[in-house]
């Protein structure tokens, strides 16, 4: 079983970065198939049965939702994003844009508005499946500590007040009408002008999206002894004015002064225990004697989450002058 997620995310990978190529003749299923040494039946059945949705249509929905990134940040012409995307015509892109998003891709250009992309599935995750680290730590990065002021801006989110960590958050979210994984992560993939947004396609790594922790007398008791509550969202400029899906909060966070705990790139496979049990034991051991601060813990106050092995593992957390 663990063998074909795997092979499942190898061809998603494939995907992903040949739609970021255009190398449309290595997106064809004939390709794909031959690539793991199985037939294009038994390949395309374990597909749907892993992921969850038919080989074709993923692939039609990646394409899709890389095109309306560039038809929302770039200036090129939109029969030449057609094409770039696999689209015949332009009139075979607008239609295919329009069913999927219920607007045409000229029509979203003059008014970019949240539409659910579909965003990169990860059929092998070993915390997911249960699956314990393979072999030693091997990362030599320390658990970088360190001051950081920052600015007022927004944070669009949903949030539950009695989840414990990201995956039970997703679980208790999954039964809420139009707050599962798929949908919120869709939705914040399309929105323009994300902080953290550094042009990804991936729930919390590098789309902009954040799991966060804030401080509420409604929430759940956490290990650090307050009570907080789980969000997930994005962090938007302070004058952010586009539209905001209908499940979803938007809330002014004012400049304010954190204290960061970061640990350099790692082997998510190797080491995402261990280095998650080095950032834990670095901010239980903190000692704030000399700098003038402690924690804060006041109603409101927000605590952002990173978690990107390909750059880091960060906690941002709020900090008060004594």
């Amino acid at each position: 079983m663990y063998e074909w997620n795997w092979q499942i995310q190898l061809i998603v990978d494939e995907i992903d970065e040949s739609i970021i190529q255009h190398h449309d003749e290595l997106l064809t299923l004939r390709f794909l198939s031959r690539k793991l040494g199985y037939s294009e039946f038994y390949t395309t059945r374990k597909f749907k049965e892993i992921s969850g949705i038919q080989f074709r249509e993923y692939l039609r929905l990646r394409r899709l939702a890389f095109a309306l990134k560039e038809v929302r940040d770039s200036n090129k012409s939109l029969i030449d994003i057609a094409f770039d995307y696999g689209f015949s015509s332009h009139e075979a892109f607008t239609r295919a844009f329009k069913n999927s998003y219920s607007i045409t891709p000229s029509e979203y250009r003059k008014k970019p508005k949240p539409v659910v992309l579909r965003t990169k599935i990860t059929p092998f995750d070993r915390y997911f499946l249960g699956l314990g680290e393979i072999g030693m730590m091997k990362s030599e990065n320390e658990v970088k500590i360190y001051f950081v002021t920052i600015p007022t801006h927004k944070f669009l989110h949903i949030k539950n007040h009695e989840s414990n960590g990201y995956w039970d958050f997703w679980q208790k979210q999954s039964k809420i009408p139009g707050q599962d994984c798929d949908t919120i992560c869709g939705l914040l993939d399309s929105i323009k002008g994300k902080l953290d947004d550094d042009g990804g396609s991936q729930p919390n790594s590098s789309s902009g999206q954040i799991m966060a922790y804030m401080n509420d007398p409604k929430g759940r008791l956490c290990d650090w002894g307050y009570l907080r509550t789980e969000c997930y969202g994005v962090r938007l400029p302070f004058d952010y004015i586009g539209e905001i899906p209908p499940q979803m909060l938007l809330i002014d966070i004012p400049e304010a002064e954190y204290l960061a705990f970061e640990h350099g790139p790692f082997n998510y496979e190797q080491e995402n225990r261990s280095v998650e049990e080095k950032i834990e034991k670095a901010m239980a051991d903190f000692d704030f004697t000399g700098t003038g601060y402690c924690f804060d813990t006041t109603p409101g106050r927000m605590l952002y989450f990173y978690h990107n092995p390909d750059k880091f593992w960060k906690y941002i957390r709020p900090v008060r002058k004594l």
